[in-house]
């Protein structure tokens, strides 16, 4: 497995070793020892998966109090998948990064807690798999606006509107949003 720093110091771009031969290929997706080995978490409790149509935007939504972490793949279509740091006193507060995933590569995207995700459908259609850290709480989950001008995310819909939910439309700015708990200086171990 190969791990690779993105602009975003806590957030990596995770590519496992694929092995295939004429009968096709097989990859270990997820191992507690393996991830643990590059400093990924090893506990997760949820998996969800879901499915959008061409030009689908969702995001960039995110929990307080419980905030997940996300490990992200696109199963199956491309999508291009964005991090936004929205704790409170980190050096990279606002700051976002955005990635292309495909069903065609196997990598994922682990986004730690604390940030806010989104995508949008590139494709005919994606079916997008995540692992999270914590469960689902309806009523701690949060939104900040996809298109909000002080984060300037440079997302690819060129020629098309993209399609949010009633949700996405309404979420506040980031000046006006609840934000994740504050940064903390990550505790070195000697």
């Amino acid at each position: 497995m190969q791990v690779f720093d993105t602009p975003l110091s806590e957030v990596k771009l995770v590519r496992p070793n694929v092995h295939g031969d004429d009968r096709g290929w097989f990859a270990e997706i997820f191992s507690t020892r393996t991830f643990a080995e590059h400093g990924l978490p090893t506990r997760f409790v949820q998996d969800n998966q879901s499915y959008s149509r061409h030009g689908v935007l969702r995001g960039l939504h995110f929990q307080l109090g419980n905030e997940q972490g996300k490990l992200v793949r696109a199963a199956s279509g491309h999508i291009w998948d964005v991090a936004v740091d929205l704790r409170p006193g980190s050096p990279q507060f606002g700051q976002w990064a955005g990635f292309h995933l495909t069903g065609e590569v196997i990598e994922y995207l682990w986004i730690p807690e604390g940030f806010g995700h989104g995508f949008v459908v590139l494709s005919e259609s994606a079916s997008v798999m995540y692992k999270v850290t914590n469960l689902y709480d309806s009523k701690m989950e949060r939104a900040v606006r996809w298109n909000d001008p002080s984060l300037g995310i440079q997302w690819p819909i060129e020629g098309f509107e993209p399609q949010l939910s009633a949700r996405d439309i309404a979420a506040p700015l980031l000046k006006d949003a609840e934000l994740p708990h504050p940064y903390k200086e990550p505790v070195t171990r000697s």
